[in-house]
């Protein structure tokens, strides 16, 4: 016997004005990018204005809105809140840039001539673009951005897929390691001393250990990573503080977490991990959309039955057609089976946390149709 979940009322958080961030995570590959963009046009076209920030690159996001190209500027998507529906509010769509979001940062935050010098290191082009947690990092900056300047009443945010995706509630922490650590204050040590003194100093006091890196590292990147941290230096208080302010944000009442998952027993153990973490970090959790789920039009005709009238058909040699239709059907019910004892797991672990389902489409969603019909199955 299936157990029986609170229904998510999907439209009662996208109608309230006080919810101002909708953060989608979930492990990859369970429809979390249309699921955001679905919940930023539902809402568009209930009359908020929406920006839809997602981290993934694929580009599935920017086909089905109609938009040639998504990048680190919001773009309005056309046929909403103009003529096509004027009583809707408007809806934008980006992709994050995390090198484009560094660099802004850089050079909001730095004087022309400190910012010149980070920009141009050959170790901040590494780390702006590749470094472990460069991402999760700038995806807080740029949602903090965009709650700072107020220019939408809601912002939905698609992160990176796999557990990954919480890894922005680290970000702060993370990056503080990294630029507190003792190699980089052990690399930043010749500059604050200052001039060629400080060479000697460090020589003296760390020969052995500069030795070994520039060995391992070479000598110009070494000198290049501590030209930048020291640059950096003087802007990271200022990062810290903004990540900090952001993960604040995220626990705040206006924001609500929507944990994505397909009805498989991998996306729904993942779907617990999110759903655990969340309440570990004291984040406002909203509830679970699985996606996906397979039904029949026909739920009175067991499998069983289904699978005997077949068998009875194919002994008599009679109706092959209708035969392979029966057991086409009984597949299809034993599925839904498979995907109820699922569900039915989770909500064991989990029994407080409402869910939304979403029927499994004949095809993938390319344009705001199809993303206009996720959402109202998202609502109902």
């Amino acid at each position: 016997m299936s157990r029986t979940a609170p229904a998510l009322d999907v439209d009662a958080i996208l109608d309230d004005p006080n919810t101002r961030i909708i953060v989608c995570c979930g492990s990859g590959g369970v429809g979390k990018t249309t699921t955001a963009a679905a919940l930023g046009l539902r809402a568009a076209e209930r009359g908020r204005s929406v920006v839809v920030l997602t981290v993934d690159p694929a580009k599935r996001l920017a086909q089905a809105m109609g938009l040639t190209e998504l990048d680190n500027t919001p773009r309005r998507v056309a046929g909403v809140g103009d003529a096509e529906s004027p009583d809707g509010g408007e809806l934008h769509a980006m992709m994050l840039d995390m090198k484009r979001t560094f660099d802004e940062i850089i050079e909001a935050h730095a004087d022309p001539d400190r910012a010149q010098q980070i920009l141009t290191n050959p170790f901040y082009e590494s780390l702006s673009s590749s470094f472990s947690g460069t991402q999760e990092y700038m995806a807080m900056e740029k949602l903090g951005q965009l709650r700072r300047s107020n220019d939408w009443d809601l912002i939905v945010v698609d992160t990176p897929p796999s557990r990954s995706a919480l890894d922005f509630l680290d970000a702060p922490e993370r990056l503080g390691r990294f630029l507190d650590g003792r190699l980089i204050r052990f690399l930043t040590a010749p500059a604050k001393a200052g001039g060629r003194s400080a060479f000697r100093l460090l020589n003296a006091g760390f020969g052995m250990v500069a030795g070994i890196l520039t060995k391992v590292i070479g000598a110009q990147v070494l000198r290049d990573i501590q030209m930048f941290v020291s640059a950096l230096d003087a802007v990271f208080g200022g990062f810290r503080q903004r990540a900090e302010q952001t993960y604040r944000l995220l626990q705040a009442p206006g924001t609500a977490f929507l944990v994505v998952a397909a009805p498989e027993r991998d996306a729904m153990r993942e779907a617990s991990y999110f759903v655990e973490r969340l309440a570990d970090e004291r984040m406002p959790l909203a509830g679970l959309v699985v996606n996906r789920v397979h039904t029949s039009p026909a739920p009175e005709l067991s499998a069983a039955r289904s699978l005997a009238a077949a068998e009875d058909l194919e002994s008599r040699g009679e109706h092959d057609l209708t035969a392979a239709v029966l057991r086409l059907h009984a597949g299809r019910m034993q599925l839904g089976a498979r995907e109820r004892r699922q569900r039915d797991h989770f909500t064991s672990a989990h029994p407080t946390v409402p869910i939304a389902q979403v029927p499994a489409m004949p095809e993938d969603v390319h344009d705001l149709a199809g993303l206009r019909q996720i959402g109202q199955l998202l609502a109902s």
